[in-house]
């Protein structure tokens, strides 16, 4: 840690120029505009809790979900990467017994640590989050204290790309930092994250969102054992493929639209259940296709028949990716990822809420990206799905006519190209 003034300085002396070009993927020549967010967010650090004391800086990404649309929640198999927009902060201990994070254009959130238990007024807010992840880090028995933070994202909210699981993991990163000594690894600090967003929250999620944004780079995981996951490293190397990594702003937003995630799980839960079985993962896919007849007449729900099938099918889909890109075959790869996008659109049933059946921007850029890409490429719904995002691998001898046709009917900076960040959840030192 350093004084305010020492980290400044060494912002701007290049002091941390190598450690953002492996951080954010970049070029020599692109690290300033690095460097001055990260000043930027010392700034109003500074303005907000004063000047005295040593700083850290700390870094949580966002996260693009590649394979396995709707697994993870199911003990199933995913393929994951963190990218290089993130939720960055400044923080230091503070001498006192309350915690205060103060996020740009949000109320300061503040918290005392002798009031850590559920608050049913704090639902669906951020200091939920915060609230719940230092519960886990205090269950563990490490002697938490009072600190301050600021913090800035360009993690583009309702994106897809998980917004909360990098603010979780920021939080539990930076309580790492300061008060654990480094010692909760990745995956644990995103098993804090799915607690406080389930429990402290109220979302149901999966643990695939926080495991990316913790982990960082690609991963392949396997959710069979929640408490163990299995968690490997892939190689993606996007440019060998002359491919670039776009996520494509509908334009709708998540808002609103807990009710139809929650939806999935619970329709997949009663299908496992149906077989006493709690997660589909536990379900022999063969007993199912043997029982649909029966699973229907008993639920009376063919929706989630459906949902399972798109389970089964695409948690088998995220294995062959990873198979696909071991092999280098990212043309298998590019194939797989558009079958997950059907199975998605037909049989998942996320791309548009039908509470809204007129609003179908998820749909429509879907259809654009079909259009000018053809089968040059591949696309599908990006994460939760109803509204946000489409994820796109595009030719780089197409990108600059993907991204103006698409913007021309989304609007400006509504395509966005991204990078693989190597690592989750860092401090920088």
């Amino acid at each position: 840690m350093r004084s305010i003034e020492e980290t400044i300085n060494a912002l701007k002396n290049g002091e941390y120029d190598d450690k953002l070009t492996y951080l954010y993927s970049c070029d020599k020549n692109d690290v300033k505009k690095y460097s001055d967010r990260y000043i930027d967010v010392i700034n109003g650090f500074e303005e907000t809790f004063g000047k005295d004391g040593d700083i850290a800086l700390f870094s949580a990404p966002g996260r693009t979900e590649i394979g396995g649309n709707h697994t993870d929640h199911q003990h199933g198999c995913v393929l994951a990467g963190s990218v290089n927009l993130d939720v960055i902060s400044a923080a230091r201990p503070n001498g006192t017994n309350t915690v205060r994070i103060q996020s740009r254009n949000y109320p300061l959130d503040v918290i005392e640590l002798d009031s850590l238990e559920i608050r049913e007024k704090e639902f669906d807010k951020a200091i939920s989050l915060i609230r719940g992840v230092i519960k886990k880090f205090v269950d563990l028995g490490y002697d938490v204290k009072g600190f301050d933070a600021y913090t800035t994202s360009n993690v583009l909210k309702g994106s897809g790309l998980s917004s909360s699981a990098a603010f979780e993991v920021l939080v539990g990163t930076i309580i790492n930092g300061l008060f654990a000594n480094n010692e909760v690894n990745p995956i644990e600090i995103a098993k804090f994250g799915q607690f406080a967003e389930n429990v402290y929250y109220n979302k149901p999620s999966g643990l695939m969102d926080q495991m990316a944004s913790s982990v960082g780079s690609v991963v392949a995981i396997d959710f069979k054992s929640t408490e163990e996951p299995i968690v490997e490293k892939v190689e993606f190397d996007l440019k060998k493929h002359n491919h670039a990594l776009c996520i494509i702003d509908s334009g709708a937003d998540h808002a609103d639209l807990t009710d139809e995630y929650a939806t999935i799980p619970s329709d997949m839960k009663a299908v496992a259940g149906f077989f006493g079985k709690e997660f589909l993962r536990e379900v022999d896919e063969n007993e199912f296709m043997a029982n649909i007849k029966n699973i229907r007449a008993k639920l009376n729900n063919d929706r989630a028949v459906l949902r399972a099938i798109h389970f089964f099918n695409d948690n088998k889909r995220a294995q062959e990716e990873v198979k696909a890109l071991r092999n280098d075959d990212f043309e298998l790869f590019k194939q797989l990822v558009k079958k997950s996008g059907q199975s998605s659109y037909m049989y998942l049933q996320n791309v548009f809420a039908t509470s809204m059946p007129k609003n179908q921007a998820v749909s429509l850029t879907l259809a654009l990206c079909d259009e000018i890409l053809g089968d040059k490429g591949a696309y599908r719904v990006h994460g939760g799905g109803f509204a946000g995002t489409v994820q796109a691998f595009v030719p780089l001898d197409m990108l600059d006519e993907f991204k103006t046709k698409i913007e021309n009917v989304l609007g400006e900076n509504m395509c966005h190209v991204l990078s693989i960040r190597p690592v989750g959840g860092y401090e920088l030192k």
